[in-house]
């Protein structure tokens, strides 16, 4: 377990596009991205016509990992800075509902409860799938060779960032499930299930990543396939890794922990040189904070939402 926990805090992501194309497993990983796209047929490369405006992109890097915490794979993401639209001109909706992390922990429980398998999926560029419907602009990518310094990137189909692709890719795989005779529940919709005389199977759903157990290893085979011809999925396996809770199996017994989470809170915020303390405040002490005696309010607040993550494994701290 603890070499595990070594290989997962080993790497890290780069901050720029110009730290990635210096080491290779990196451009291995942007170019796996373009032919994604360029398959996808996810833009034309035209002249920006009169009165529009390009939006630009960036480049987002991220390292996923196996369940013995050495490296799977680096992934690279193109990222359009759709903070740039304009609502009713550019988009209308755009909620995307993701399933709850109190979901997430009874679908766990119950799968070890009843002794079902759990499988991890991945959808490949999730964002990219839904029907765009406006005609929207985007500035070339870094490491895109264009003819002209005038030409822009007509978006035939939809880029992480934009406000409407959200909403939309959930509007396709929630209709591509129900094809499959898949209903959400109704007090989560990321949450979809398939019931068939005593089988089950259940799926819950967060952006790109998709938790699958049941006691029906048929019908999960023909979901992984349909979903595969549909939206070209990566099959992970066993649940190992998801949304930065790392699942650790024993017999009967599943361990859930956000140990590398936790770890590189405390180097973000500077903790990792301060001494331990039962509780970090005098028991009788009668503090008020406010934003107006806060140094950095943005600071503060993106601790305590990050605190507030972290209690998904650690229910005991949540108060």
């Amino acid at each position: 377990m603890i070499t595990q926990h070594n290989h997962l805090e080993h790497y890290k992501e780069p901050l720029s596009y110009e730290e990635a194309a210096s080491r290779p497993e990196w451009q291995e990983a942007m170019q796996k991205e373009f032919d994604a796209l360029h398959a996808n047929n996810t833009w034309i490369l035209t002249p920006l016509p009169a009165g529009k405006k390009p939006i630009s992109c960036k480049w987002v890097f991220k390292t996923k990992y196996k369940a013995d915490g050495n490296l799977e794979r680096c992934k690279a993401r193109l990222v359009i800075r759709g903070f740039t639209q304009k609502e009713g001109i550019d988009y209308n909706e755009t909620f995307y509902p993701v399933v709850k992390m109190t979901t997430i922990r009874s679908l766990l429980a119950t799968a070890v409860k009843k002794k079902w398998p759990m499988f991890q999926l991945d959808v490949n560029n999730a964002f990219l799938h839904g029907d765009l419907d406006e005609d929207i602009y985007m500035k070339p990518p870094p490491g895109l060779n264009v003819s002209s310094p005038n030409m822009v990137c007509k978006l035939q189909k939809f880029l992480y960032g934009l406000k409407q692709a959200s909403r939309q890719s959930y509007v396709k795989l929630s209709d591509t499930l129900k094809i499959l005779g898949f209903q959400h529940l109704k007090n989560d919709y990321s949450l979809f299930y398939k019931l068939k005389d005593s089988n089950i199977v259940l799926l819950a759903v967060y952006v790109d990543d998709i938790v699958v157990t049941g006691n029906d290893l048929e019908e999960i085979k023909i979901l992984k396939t349909f979903l595969d011809d549909k939206f070209k999925i990566k099959d992970l396996g066993e649940l190992h890794y998801f949304l930065g809770m790392e699942i650790i199996k024993v017999p009967n017994v599943m361990i859930m922990t956000q140990r590398k989470y936790a770890m590189d809170m405390i180097k973000e915020f500077e903790c990792d040189k301060l001494t331990a303390a039962v509780c970090p405040m005098a028991p009788l002490s009668k503090g008020s904070f406010t934003q107006d005696n806060l140094a950095d309010a943005a600071h503060y607040r993106k601790l305590v939402g990050k605190l507030n993550y972290l209690s998904n494994t650690r229910p005991d701290i949540a108060f």
